[in-house]
């Protein structure tokens, strides 16, 4: 005689506080939280404005980030480590032509470029977002970028002793005075002008000497 049929086992339901953290929702709250910061600043910036202008309830967001400034941290990061690429143009000159550009694109952004200045400004008077930012944008762009300083050494384009965090200032000061400081945008060839300036200095030794 046949043995009966069982019966299959219900399916497992997953647990109603394990939310599945949709990328398409969380999409839709980085470009609100870019654009709140555009238009409101980070000041001003709430988490019942972005889940409104995202469309979702307040606790998608929460779901992702524990407070406003890690999701502004985090989304702002994202963006910004994502524009540091530079890869082997087998010279310094091209790194540091590649460099300049990088920060100029990141200077110019639709978005961060109305963003970044006042993220500045707050981090002057609050210290934590001060330590955030260095944390989470600062250090890992630096990161990419002393790449850029170790290939030249290894070809033997600069010496063994340079000061990568001088030069690293360096790379990002004249574009950031020029763009941020100054609002000027850079002329066809000035960051090429730059990149030689540049070059000679730290090739040269003196300022890129530690």
């Amino acid at each position: 005689m046949p043995e009966p049929t069982r019966p299959s086992p219900p399916a497992r339901r997953a647990p109603s506080g394990a939310a599945t953290l949709r990328p398409a929702k969380t999409e839709a709250i980085r470009a609100a939280v870019l654009d709140e910061l555009a238009e409101q600043g980070y000041g001003r910036l709430s988490m019942e404005a972005v889940a409104k202008r995202a469309g979702v309830g307040k606790s998608a967001l929460y779901r992702r980030w524990p407070s406003k400034q890690q999701m502004v941290i985090d989304i702002a990061s994202e963006l910004s480590v994502a524009m540091v690429d530079l890869p082997d143009s087998g010279s310094l000159r091209g790194d540091v032509l590649a460099a300049l550009r990088a920060v100029a694109d990141w200077l110019t952004h639709p978005q961060f470029s109305r963003v970044l200045p006042d993220l500045f400004a707050e981090a002057r008077r609050d210290e934590a977002l001060s330590q955030a930012l260095a944390v989470g944008i600062g250090a890992p762009r630096r990161a990419r970028a002393v790449a850029l300083l170790d290939r030249a050494v290894e070809r033997g384009e600069l010496p063994p002793d340079t000061d990568r965090e001088l030069a690293l200032d360096l790379l990002a000061a004249p574009v950031y005075w020029r763009i941020a400081v100054r609002g000027v945008p850079p002329e066809p060839g000035y960051l090429e002008r730059t990149a030689d300036v540049l070059v000679h200095a730290l090739s040269a030794g003196g300022a890129g000497r530690a």
